[in-house]
């Protein structure tokens, strides 16, 4: 435990919980403020060329999905604010970290947190091999209890910002419908519900079916009405997904090989109809503007 404690204080030393993510908010809240619980969903999809090209670059690069989409989304977060550096998240540990438990059935989850200092210099493949180290040595300390990690370092659990920013990729299968136990066919239930519940304020989740020929990673941003309008949502949403499309595309403009080893401030988060409309403003004269100096 001493290792670990030394780990998560060194691993959190000098930064500023007061300095949070600098998202494009509509409404600004404390992480101490009572929330409604109410959010906006938004679900993208990445077709096939980008998610088998995720997938190749992933065992290529031996990475996890997990790992190589926690670095796409801290590529996200630094152009997102605007070149952060400093990024902290929380993210979900399966927690079985001895061998005894790897098979128990039971929910073992825990939260912990991922800061990441990301180097504006740095290529998309350097950030990714990177993030690679970082996710294994918090592996080796994920058993270390949060309050813990807290209390050691005098943190207010009511006000840690980086509580209310989560990544997480899960792994599922489109033909889990199909089961059967003792000659008898199980048919999944869905329970409805009246509306998505943001458990917190900002929350992006990546999900892969490795049994789908179709549309394998999908993505969803669960974000908090509370601070987010859905229109925003969605275009962090389309954001993520042009970014991602630079990386691993083969349309791409600038091939997906050429977008991993350039620095990733070259990256791009405009969509195509805000360049659009760039264009039309600085090359196309406006009818209802004068010539001026006539």
């Amino acid at each position: 435990m001493t290792l670990s404690r030394e780990f998560w204080h060194s691993e959190l030393e000098g930064y500023n919980i007061e300095h949070p993510l600098l998202l494009p908010v509509d409404r600004h809240r404390l992480s101490s403020d009572q929330r409604s619980g109410l959010a906006s969903l938004v679900e993208i999809s990445f077709d096939n060329d980008v998610s088998k090209s995720f997938l190749n670059y992933a065992s290529s690069s031996e990475l996890t999905p997990f790992q190589l989409g926690l670095a796409i989304f801290y590529t996200f977060l630094f152009k997102l604010t605007h070149g952060q550096t400093d990024l902290c998240i929380s993210c979900l540990n399966a927690n079985r970290y001895r061998s005894e438990i790897q098979n128990v059935l039971g929910v073992f989850f825990s939260t912990l947190p991922y800061r990441f200092q990301v180097d504006a210099y740095w290529s998309f493949d350097e950030l990714a091999r990177n993030v690679r180290e970082k996710c294994l040595s918090i592996l080796e300390h994920s058993h270390y209890p949060l309050q813990h990690i807290l209390a050691n370092l005098h943190f207010n659990p009511l006000d840690i910002p980086f509580l209310q920013s989560t990544f997480d990729l899960i792994t599922f299968s489109s033909e889990a419908n199909n089961l059967s136990f003792n000659g008898a066919s199980l048919k999944e239930m869905h329970m409805e519900q009246p509306n998505e519940v943001a458990k917190v304020d900002f929350s992006v989740r990546f999900a892969y079916d490795p049994t789908s020929t179709d549309n394998q990673l999908l993505c969803h941003f669960i974000c908090s009405r509370d601070l987010f309008d859905e229109t925003v949502v969605k275009t962090m949403a389309l954001r993520l997904q042009h970014l991602s499309r630079q990386l691993f595309s083969s349309n791409s403009s600038t091939s997906s090989t050429d977008s991993h080893f350039m620095p990733i401030t070259a990256l791009d988060l405009t969509l195509f109809e805000e360049t659009e409309e760039i264009n039309n403003v600085v090359f196309c004269r406006q009818p209802i503007v004068n010539n001026e100096g006539m």
